[in-house]
């Protein structure tokens, strides 16, 4: 099972196809890692979804989207608006 989906459906959170659509259609990207191994990725923010923060992780590649990982991000590491990671 593709680790997005794993994360997306823990109780605790679950995530809907249509969450993570809108995370890539109305979110914003916060972050790029143009250095991962696995290729340029980038994580994206949307309030919309639910009325909750979602991040997701995706990968442009030749022919698709990839999503790498979907969750609900924690005040424990980010801050209020959910686009700056805490200094642990």
């Amino acid at each position: 099972m593709p680790h997005a989906v794993r994360q997306m459906t823990q109780t605790d959170r679950m995530i809907s196809p249509e969450d993570v659509r809108d995370a890539l259609e109305k979110g914003e990207i916060i972050e790029y890692y143009s250095e991962d191994p696995r290729g340029p990725s980038c994580l994206m923010l949307c309030h919309k979804a639910k009325d909750r923060p979602i991040h997701v992780v995706c990968a442009p590649k030749e022919d698709y989207l990839a999503i790498i990982t979907a969750y609900i991000p924690s005040l424990d590491e980010w801050d209020d608006t959910f686009k700056k990671r805490k200094k642990l």
